[in-house]
């Protein structure tokens, strides 16, 4: 599937390089049934909408990654 990275201006403090994600081997979140998909790519952990694929993805490192899907499984996000 092809995706297209989407050229925005990082914000002051941004530590994150502006991934390409044309090629990333995207997966469900729940076993196909999800709308949420994720990849790793160069490290970091990119999540996209699975409905809208071209939308802008979010980018995580691994900590910030752990500390979301921790608040996610003690019910701090709405998942659904």
């Amino acid at each position: 599937m092809a995706e297209s990275t989407i050229q925005q201006q990082p914000f002051t403090g941004w530590e994150k390089p502006e991934l390409d994600l044309s090629s990333a081997d995207w997966h469900s979140s729940s076993r196909g049934l999800g709308d949420v998909q994720i990849a790793f790519v160069e490290g970091f952990i990119a999540m996209r909408n699975s409905g809208s694929p071209q939308s802008p993805s979010l980018i995580f490192t691994p900590a910030e990654w752990g500390a979301f899907v921790s608040g996610a499984r003690e019910g701090e996000f709405d998942l659904t």
